[in-house]
Order: C-alpha cells, then sequence, then structure tokens
C-alpha cells in the first residue's frame, strides 16, 4: 500500500493523478501543511464500512421490539474440584 500526500493546490491541478494514486493506497489531501481528506479508492471504502455487527447489536436493533425473546436463566452450580 503507498501512501500519497497532496496538497489541496496539488489535487485541485491533478484531481486524475490522485484518482491513479488512490487505486494504490490512501491519498492524504492537507490545507494549510495539515491532513484535511483522505482520497480511498470505492472498494477500500466498502472493505473499511462493511458493518460487523453483534448479537447485542442486532437484538437492540427497533425493528425488534416486536419479537418475543426470553432466554431460559442459567443454572450455575459451584461444585468441588477433584484434584485426584
Amino acid at each position: 500500500m503507498t501512501i500519497t500526500t497532496l496538497s489541496s493546490r496539488e489535487f485541485n491541478q491533478a484531481a486524475s493523478e490522485a484518482k491513479r494514486a488512490a487505486n494504490k493506497g490512501p491519498v492524504f489531501i492537507t490545507d494549510r501543511g495539515r491532513p484535511a481528506h483522505v482520497l480511498l479508492s470505492f472498494e477500500e471504502y466498502q472493505r473499511l464500512t462493511r458493518q460487523r455487527r453483534n448479537i447485542a447489536d442486532a437484538l437492540a436493533m427497533p425493528a425488534t421490539q416486536d419479537i418475543a425473546f426470553e432466554p431460559p436463566r442459567a443454572d450455575i452450580k459451584v461444585r468441588p474440584a477433584d484434584f485426584s
């Protein structure tokens, strides 16, 4: 992965070159020497924003309020350890 840094002026003058560079890695666009924007390929953007959901997030979704879900309570008992 190649990281490219361009000033806003360079980006405005060479947008097509910046797009080609984004296919090889992120392009940082600076304003007054400080990073202000990042140009990514669409594939890289999709990879970074792919949703990862766990069961708690899925159950907290608004559409799931009408679903009855009451799991049984776990019955955990303590037993003495057998070291034989």
